[in-house]
């Protein structure tokens, strides 16, 4: 038997382990594994427009629309990016963006959802 925890949205037993998050299969879910103390502290600071501290994991919302270079997509206002990883360097947001695919993002055009 395995010792994860219940879904906090609909109480469900059924949960599973998705690198460093704990998915829902009845819901759909998704919350970050407790890291410890002195985990958070190793990694980059980032910060989004509002001035909100950005963590791996986290869902975002774009708030600017973005052209992708080397294509003619774009990426809207207002779309929603899950699971994002913090890098180094200026574009300190590693994505993937449904319809788009994988990409790196500046954390001055998201904000925390």
């Amino acid at each position: 038997m395995t010792d994860l925890p219940n879904c906090p949205e609909c109480g469900s037993t059924y949960t599973y382990e998705d690198s460093a998050m704990f998915v829902c299969p009845e819901c759909g879910h998704e919350w970050a594994k407790a890291a410890p103390a002195a985990a958070e502290d190793e990694g980059p600071v980032v910060k989004d427009a509002n001035g909100n501290l950005l963590r791996d994991g986290d869902t975002v919302t774009v708030i600017k629309d973005l052209k992708v270079r080397g294509s003619s997509a774009v990426v809207k206002v207002g779309t929603k990016v899950r699971n994002i990883r913090l890098v180094e360097g200026d574009h300190n947001i590693d994505c993937k963006i449904d319809g788009i695919g994988a990409m790196q993002l500046k954390s001055e055009f998201v904000k925390k959802a």
